[in-house]
């Protein structure tokens, strides 16, 4: 007789989803940033800098200790963490490295297949960056000047810049540093550990390996979540995956709508239910590429909460505003804040704050926001907390 899915309520996907992605406890003490990012599973890049950029804020949000400098040291010094695509630039820790050499081949195939990456320097051209870089060490786009022909498309790349990218989807070349976000290549044997570099395992083992490590940091999770998580195997392959485990366990998640979806848990399931702390009860302003944010579908089933990132959107068209950031309290979306750093001026502005439907901003809840403004405005490296004027402080529930 097959056994039932196990049911697991709301608040209790809740509390296990947010454990999973470190933003249960308190962001305090002792920062072992290798051992964050290996806890989360890669952490991903972007370049727009409002207060601090995404990789910043995300890592700052699970341990307030955390600055800036501190991701490029363990790159560039360290050698802790490697750079490359999962769903979109990311890093990622550096003993991965052997379970990611099937996306490097993947990734090639579907550069090569690319429409805009047809325009790339052919192999004498590219095997001439290989030879700069090898002469005079990690260089940037900047340091090359081939030219686009024909019409300058706002997505067209110079011939160099396509083929120093399609070098470094395929492996071929590394991310050395960055400075001021700007990408630094080099020779992917002066980047990667021989160790790594030499260690393949087989195919099927970095399937197995890509899934079984995606389902631990989800907690639970469709195949479709699965493999979102990395966007480093095929849904086909997860499927096939699942289909050959024996140790996964059925469960059905409630949503915050009171709907009920199948999805897949790791043999611990039980443990982790017993386990797992309730969220701490800090209000907390994450960013819009949190792991807790980045899946919509998800955010939306499990918090009821309708997020969008709107800064493609025409701003007469927008909803919130151009980056505006969720505020999570417990195991609650509680609101959305629009802030934004003037490092120059030495300020964080708050520009408008929208409390969820039902959510009532009181005083206390409001100096709870103020407190986490003035810890951000640390990681910003400015001095003072502004509100705009127009901007009351008990605002009414929507």
């Amino acid at each position: 007789m097959t056994k039932a899915p196990l049911e697991i309520r709301n608040r209790d996907a809740r509390r296990l989803w947010l454990h999973a992605q470190g933003l249960s406890a308190t962001p305090t003490g002792t920062l072992d940033l290798p051992g964050l990012i290996r806890g989360l599973g890669f952490v991903q890049l972007d370049s727009i800098r409002v207060v601090s950029r995404a990789h910043h804020h995300i890592l700052w949000s699970r341990n307030q200790n955390y600055r800036e400098p501190m991701l490029d040291k363990l790159m560039r010094k360290d050698r802790g963490i490697f750079e490359h695509f999962t769903h979109d630039a990311s890093v990622i820790p550096m003993e991965f490295y052997p379970n990611w050499r099937r996306q490097f081949r993947r990734l090639e195939a579907k550069v090569r297949g690319w429409d805009w990456h047809r325009g790339m320097l052919d192999e004498t051209g590219r095997n001439g960056i290989v030879d700069r870089i090898r002469e005079e060490g990690p260089l940037s786009t900047k340091a090359f000047d081939t030219k686009i022909k024909g019409p300058r498309e706002m997505w067209r790349r110079p011939p160099h810049k396509l083929a120093l990218d399609y070098m470094w989807y395929a492996g071929e070349l590394s991310t050395s540093h960055r400075e001021n976000f700007t990408k630094f290549y080099d020779l992917t044997d002066r980047v990667i550990p021989g160790h790594h570099r030499e260690d393949e395992p087989p195919e099927e083992e970095q399937v197995d390996w890509l899934c079984r490590q995606a389902l631990d940091r989800l907690a639970f999770g469709s195949e479709g979540d699965i493999q979102r998580f990395w966007d480093a195997a095929d849904l086909a392959e997860v499927k096939d995956w699942a289909g050959q485990q024996t140790g996964l366990v059925p469960v059905r998640i409630e949503g915050a709508d009171g709907k009920w979806v199948s999805a897949l848990a790791p043999a611990d399931i039980e443990t982790r239910l017993e386990t797992a702390p309730a969220p701490t009860s800090r209000l907390r302003i994450l960013n819009p590429f949190d792991p807790v944010i980045r899946d919509r579908a998800r955010l939306q089933r499990l918090f009821g909460f309708d997020y969008r990132i709107e800064i493609f959107v025409p701003a007469a068209k927008r909803r919130w505003g151009y980056y505006v950031y969720p505020l999570l309290e417990g195991d609650r979306m509680v609101g959305r804040v629009e802030v934004k750093a003037d490092r120059a001026a030495g300020t964080l502005s708050v520009e408008r704050l929208w409390p969820e439907p039902g959510v009532a901003w009181t005083s206390a809840r409001d100096a709870r926001l103020e407190a986490e403004l003035a810890r951000f405005a640390r990681l910003a490296g400015v001095d003072s907390v502004v509100r705009n004027k127009h901007l009351k402080l008990d605002l009414p529930s929507r």
